[in-house]
């Protein structure tokens, strides 16, 4: 089966779906128009809509709106309203939705490539933090390899980057671990794709599984250790009720990306100046999350270990170039396999080459200073 025939029969199997739930089709497929400038636009997220992501979504949202002087308005719809989770993208393909929200890790499945635009796995094997990957983005030519993906999986589709997180924590463990022979007799949730199966590689027992079920799962014992993102959302998730020993080292997900996904009929009939705007809206995003980041994870740590007996600790030292090299060998296999997935990956160290001696040396300074100012406040 070719890949359209593919996105004809994903496109039949939701829209039959959507028909099955008794959802209008007519008012879900289009946008809405009330004027030839004026565009309601649906889009379902992978999350609830009280969460922080959503929430930083809508502000996005909101910019575009008074960018656009009110002609171009949203609703967000939460998980699974239209489709399920992981139709989320192929609904957008196919229109039933206008417009989806996620990280685009999520997407690995189509595309080996998605995963270094989502959460490029120990830095690209590179380096990159968040924000040298935006760096990259803007002005290294990772925007236009981003919007080149989506034709790549041959999807009619715009994306838009958003939200950039990172970095991750390790993960929270019942115990403290000295070394990785500590690290490999716990059953350790992570993300699935690369990042988690670089966790195999090292020995690490390994299971991917949503977030919401991860707290389930540690009371149950059906795993005994955790990752998910950063200190505001794990707090959110409770992990702290069961778990008291925090790693903030980690090398997994050294930078993750949130984006939205508009079906490209949708954004085509857009104005010029409503394309601006949500560039523009989606340029300021990329720093209201970084900011807003820093300043929540840091309000969050500092309520866990003061008010909930959470414990930092160092990550083992003989973690880092155990997971750096079995990531590194991961990301050469998906190179020799995959043309574009090498493209992107190339394009990532060739920036790297100029800019991370500068950035890592220039930082240097600021960690260790940061460092000595946090170890007085203990």
């Amino acid at each position: 089966m070719t890949t359209r025939e593919e996105s004809m029969s994903k496109l039949t199997k939701l829209t039959s779906a959507v028909a099955a739930a008794g959802v209008g089709l007519a008012m879900l497929a289009t946008p809405i128009v009330a004027q030839a400038n004026e565009v309601h636009i649906k889009v379902q997220a992978v999350l609830g809509t009280q969460t922080t992501e959503v929430k930083m979504l809508r502000d996005f949202m909101d910019d575009v709106t008074a960018l656009t002087g009110g002609d171009v308005t949203f609703e967000v719809l939460p998980a699974g309203a239209v489709v399920g989770v992981k139709e989320t993208l192929d609904a957008v393909d196919a229109g039933l939705v206008d417009g989806g929200f996620a990280w685009t890790h999520y997407w690995s499945g189509k595309h080996p490539a998605a995963m270094l635009f989502g959460s490029p796995v120990a830095g690209a094997g590179v380096g990159i933090d968040n924000i040298a990957f935006v760096s990259w983005f803007q002005f290294g030519g990772g925007k236009e390899l981003y919007d080149r993906l989506w034709d790549e999986m041959n999807l009619n589709v715009k994306g838009f980057m958003l939200q950039p997180v990172g970095p991750e924590a390790l993960g929270w463990f019942k115990e403290p671990i000295n070394s990785m022979e500590d690290f490999r007799k716990y059953r350790f949730r992570t993300p699935p794709g690369l990042p988690g199966q670089t966790y195999k590689d090292i020995g690490v027992a390994s299971v991917a599984m949503g977030g919401g079920d991860i707290l389930p799962a540690l009371e149950k014992g059906t795993i005994d250790a955790a990752e998910w993102c950063c200190p505001k959302p794990d707090m959110d998730f409770g992990f702290h009720k069961v778990l008291k020993h925090y790693y903030l080292q980690g090398l997994h997900q050294v930078v993750v990306n949130a984006d939205m996904y508009l079906n490209k009929d949708v954004y085509n009939s857009l104005t010029d100046h409503q394309k601006k705007a949500f560039e523009v809206a989606a340029n300021a995003a990329l720093m209201k999350g970084m900011s807003a980041r820093i300043y929540d994870n840091g309000k969050a740590l500092h309520e866990l270990t003061t008010k909930h007996g959470v414990i930092l600790q160092d990550t083992p030292a003989d973690y880092f170039p155990a997971y750096m090299n079995a990531a590194n060998a991961l990301l050469e296999k998906n190179s020799a396999e995959n043309e574009f997935f090498a493209e992107v990956w190339q394009s990532q160290k060739d920036f790297a080459r100029i800019a991370v001696p500068f950035w890592s040396g220039a930082q240097s300074s600021n960690a260790q200073l940061g460092m000595a100012y946090a170890n007085s406040l203990k």
